[in-house]
């Protein structure tokens, strides 16, 4: 149901609901526009996994740091002003990435951090954001449609950057396309003008969320399944898209792909929209979770362009079914933990610090996996293995009461 259509959410409720989703759309499609072809980029230079898994790793571990360290300035200042700085380090990023063109190899590391920061300061930020302006009887709402606008970003933006790098020579369609995301970003930034400023008072203290482990399972069950989360993530956000890349060689490939894989996702966030209640939530999870697994099982074996068309049309139709009802019972824990009103940045920084550790700890074992496998014959293990994140992760989220 919309949420004109509710007597339950208020004005101010619903107009900073549009302005988080809004900026959440800019920010995807800026992102998905171009973040899959950072990697492809420095790959056609460097043809290099190893460089790419620190490239990674520096992404990562840098966002790691920033949750750690800048967690209490989400606390101390206005979380609008944190997910800007966010945007504009990206955007920075992206700028050293046209100022360098073919010399980014010799700072991949420091680009690499440059990125992370970013990252993990709108990411912080947004979590918060999200957490405080969303209620229990708007979340499903919220992130099912959260997940609607990032599909669509996703169809649009690697297709269309795809079509670019296809059609123009050399690497200007690659600086075509960082140049777009750096306005997208910065219309982000503009939108965040118009939010709510929120300020939290009181001390940060992150050992409260650390406390809640030994005395809340249900908060103990959920950091494990993030942490399970991450442990997929950090090799599956880089390591698809270029599996894809190097099957084909052909970065139109991978705009279809996407276009494929976030066409599948919209239709499911749509019926998500309708169907998705507290009730049903962890009914999907597991559905998602087996599928997505079943999925990867088809893609270590994938030799063609249709193949690939295929695994993305299937987790495009099984992730929403994961991560929607994962994201509404992930805030629903954290707003029933003791003290919740005081201590929910501390909490969602947690949550945070825990997701992007099980990123951290996959990328290094990848890393670690081609010193003594040969490249291709790694990436498919690692697929496998990695793959069983989710499964793992929903097992835990089963016995969340």
């Amino acid at each position: 149901m919309k949420l004109r259509h509710r007597d339950d959410v208020t004005e101010y409720e619903r107009k900073n609901l549009f302005y988080l989703l809004t900026i959440s759309a800019l920010y995807t499609l800026g992102l998905n526009m171009s973040n899959i072809f950072v990697n492809i980029f420095l790959w056609k230079q460097s043809h290099d996994i190893q460089l790419l898994a620190l490239f990674n790793i520096s992404i990562y571990l840098t966002q790691l740091l920033i949750f750690i360290i800048a967690g209490k300035w989400v606390k101390r200042f206005d979380r609008v002003i944190i997910l800007r700085v966010g945007i504009i380090l990206i955007s920075l990023f992206f700028i050293g990435l046209l100022s360098l063109g073919s010399h980014a190899l010799s700072v991949y590391m420091l680009l690499g951090a440059v990125l992370g920061a970013g990252y993990g300061f709108y990411l912080l930020a947004f979590s918060v954001l999200t957490f405080e302006v969303t209620e229990p009887h708007t979340r499903d709402y919220f992130n099912s449609t959260m997940g609607t606008l990032q599909s669509i970003a996703w169809m649009i933006g690697p297709l269309f950057a795809g079509y670019l790098i296809t059609v123009l020579s050399g690497y200007k369609g690659y600086i075509t396309i960082f140049f777009l995301s750096f306005v997208l970003f910065i219309l982000a930034v503009i939108t965040s003008i118009f939010l709510e400023r929120r300020r939290t008072s009181g001390q940060y203290i992150i050992k409260r969320a650390l406390q809640e482990r030994k005395e809340n399972p249900d908060w103990y069950r959920l950091m494990n399944a993030h942490f399970l989360q991450g442990m997929r993530d950090g090799v599956f956000l880089f390591a698809v898209g270029l599996w894809v890349f190097m099957i084909t060689d052909r970065e139109m490939t991978i705009g279809i792909y996407n276009f494929i894989y976030a066409g599948g996702s919209l239709l499911v966030y749509q019926l998500l929209n309708r169907w998705l209640k507290p009730s049903k939530r962890k009914t999907f999870i597991l559905i998602g979770s087996v599928a997505l697994y079943g999925a990867v099982v088809w893609i270590i074996y994938a030799n063609t362009a249709v193949d690939l068309y295929l695994y993305g049309l299937i987790i495009g139709l099984s992730f929403p079914l994961f991560f929607a009802p994962f994201m509404s019972i992930s805030y629903d824990v954290i707003g029933k933990a003791r003290n919740a009103r005081d201590y929910r940045v501390e909490y969602v920084v947690f949550k945070e610090i825990v997701l992007n550790f099980g990123r951290v700890i996959s990328l290094v074992l990848f890393w670690v996996g081609l010193q003594f496998f040969p490249e291709t014959q790694w990436l498919r293990y690692s697929l496998l293995i990695f793959g069983l994140g989710y499964l793992f992760a929903m097992l835990q989220i089963r016995k969340i009461d």
